[in-house]
């Protein structure tokens, strides 16, 4: 391997012309508005920012390959390189100077960084359209840009454009004084030189590396400040094994089934069920470990099914997003459940209530709490094993209720805010939607085309409990949360639920009957909640909700 020095105005030709290509295997940009900011201040103090790893390239290349991000219009020209490391730096580079960040644009300001060194700073700000004009107004000025001290870092791209640009634009920062031009104009040069020299020094394997090694040597050598995933490395492998991009696979797979990140991060759920069709725990060792990326390509299909299976399985016990998801690893379990039996009609039926019992067992029982994953590969193959008349239902651990038991009406009590992502919280708000929970203002019932407008909400409000002396540990508690739509939420206030409730009635023209259907949809006791009794409210929610887990699974033992 060769180390060499190559200048930023010698690497920009470079990436315009495609001359220098990512492999497809390479994720997307991953750096922030700070990185970028960071990186441009490097450049500002003369300081090193790192060598690269380049692939050279002679003849057919080895991977299959894209531009940079920000590089328009496409390059027709053959590659001669592949970057494998230094993409998010060079990517960053590319498109401040190119202006090819559509939400910001980056600056030099003229006040020192003091901390870096430098006579110069970085700085950047947010940017949008509106009615085809650029907000704010001043970014299009260049004499209000020059009032603030600021050089757009666009001026200083190592090009003859750019040259051009710079002089125009210090014409029309200086507003025709001729001492102001010259002094932009000598900024701007002094700059661009600093850029345009900025060594980025670069490593090189040579065209005959076989592309296992290459694809071993980024593995190893990849010194991004955002390490690579799992996900990142599998994808990597994956392509280099089996020349299958994941990368496409799973777009495809989002457009196929818009709703599965509504769930779970697709990249990691992907893994995790490929893990478990493969008999290992969705673990890192387990993604990271022998031919994992290419049975993860060769199972996709049955992974897609799966994962389209779970969708509709969610949907019609009314879980529509993470927001609501006790656990993840059931989403997991259940894909890896349906990709590994493909069945229909009677057979279809069975399954469907074997994955509904699996499911509610896994939200309301603390199965997952210790070693989840590792039980999560004992539950697919026991449920898989009792499914194919392998194992007695006795056998599947998750359905001992001797072990693991399903929530009194202490455990529901106790229970905490559904927001703060806790299993048994998010369970018992999901047990109110199961059966369609309607809005207590307008009537309507949370569905997949409404729920991302409600909000969780106090049904005894904070302000009114904490009126009443009740301590703020009781107050923030599951049982005593509702999902209702945002402008309900916001006009019960300080209210009693009987005064909200009536100015409701009042309003609306509603009869008892509907206010009692509408509380009761939510497995709320309607005399308790209308008594404003907190107390008993509490109690009486929690019997409900105990009496409704355990009728649902003598129903499911009875299918």
């Amino acid at each position: 391997m060769e180390a060499r020095n190559r200048p930023l105005h010698d690497w920009f030709p470079r990436i315009k012309s495609g001359q220098l290509r990512l492999p497809r295997f390479q994720r997307e940009e991953a750096w922030g508005v700070r990185q970028i900011e960071g990186l441009i201040q490097t450049v500002l103090s003369e300081l090193p920012a790192g060598s690269v790893l380049t692939l050279e390239v002679a003849g057919n290349e080895p991977f299959i390959s894209r531009p940079l991000a920000g590089v328009d219009p496409l390059p027709k020209d053959r590659a001669t390189e592949h970057l494998l490391d230094g993409q998010q730096r060079l990517t960053a580079l590319w498109k401040a100077l190119n202006d090819r960040y559509e939400d910001r644009m980056y600056f030099i300001s003229l006040e020192a960084d003091d901390d870096a060194g430098s006579e110069f700073s970085a700085a950047s700000f947010p940017r949008y359209m509106k009615n085809g004009e650029l907000y704010p107004i001043w970014m299009n000025d260049p004499e209000r840009i020059w009032e603030r001290n600021l050089i757009p870092v666009t001026l200083l791209r190592p090009d003859s454009v750019a040259e051009a640009n710079s002089k125009d634009w210090a014409k029309k920062a200086s507003n025709g004084n001729v001492e102001t031009q010259i002094k932009i104009n000598d900024y701007i040069n002094s700059l661009r030189n600093r850029f345009s020299n900025f060594n980025i020094p670069f490593l090189s394997l040579p065209s005959q590396t076989d592309p296992s090694v290459a694809l071993d040597v980024f593995l190893r050598m990849n010194t991004s400040s955002s390490p690579l995933t799992p996900f990142d490395i599998v994808v990597a492998q994956a392509e280099a094994r089996t020349g299958e991009s994941l990368h496409e696979r799973i777009k495809h797979l989002q457009i196929e089934l818009p709703e599965f990140e509504n769930y779970v991060s697709p990249g990691e759920a992907v893994l995790s069920i490929g893990a478990l069709i493969s008999s290992k725990p969705p673990v890192r060792k387990s993604f990271l470990a022998g031919d994992f990326s290419k049975s993860l390509i060769d199972n996709f299909s049955r992974i897609q099914r799966g994962i389209q299976r779970t969708i509709t399985l969610f949907e019609e016990e009314r879980l529509y997003s993470e927001k609501f998801l006790p656990t993840e690893l059931a989403f997991y379990v259940l894909s890896a459940l349906w990709a590994e039996n493909d069945v229909s009609l009677d057979a279809e039926g069975n399954l469907r209530a074997l994955s509904k019992e699996y499911l509610w067992s896994a939200f309301l029982t603390d199965r997952y709490e210790k070693t989840g994953s590792t039980r999560a590969l004992t539950d697919f193959r026991q449920l898989s094993d009792h499914f194919n008349g392998k194992l007695s239902r006795d056998g599947v651990e998750i359905f001992d209720r001797s072990v693991y038991k399903l929530p009194s009406s202490e455990d529901l009590i106790a229970a905490s805010w559904p927001a703060r992502k806790d299993r048994l919280s998010r369970a018992i708000l999901l047990l109110s939607l199961r059966g369609g929970a309607f809005d207590f203002a307008d009537g309507s019932e949370i569905s997949a085309k409404n729920y991302h407008k409600r909000e969780f909400h106090h049904v005894f409000p904070k302000a009114y409990l904490r009126e009443l002396g009740i301590s703020e540990s009781l107050i923030n508690k599951s049982i005593n949360c509702a999902l209702i739509s945002g402008p309900t939420n916001r006009t019960i206030g300080a209210k009693d639920p009987i005064s909200y409730l009536t100015t409701r009635t009042d309003s609306a023209s509603l009869g008892p009957s509907e206010i009692k259907r509408r509380i009761e949809s939510h497995l709320m006791p309607c005399d308790e909640f209308l008594g404003s009794n907190y107390e008993q409210f509490v109690n009486q929610r929690a019997q409900f909700l105990s009496d409704r887990i355990n009728s649902m699974f003598i129903q499911h033992q009875r299918m």
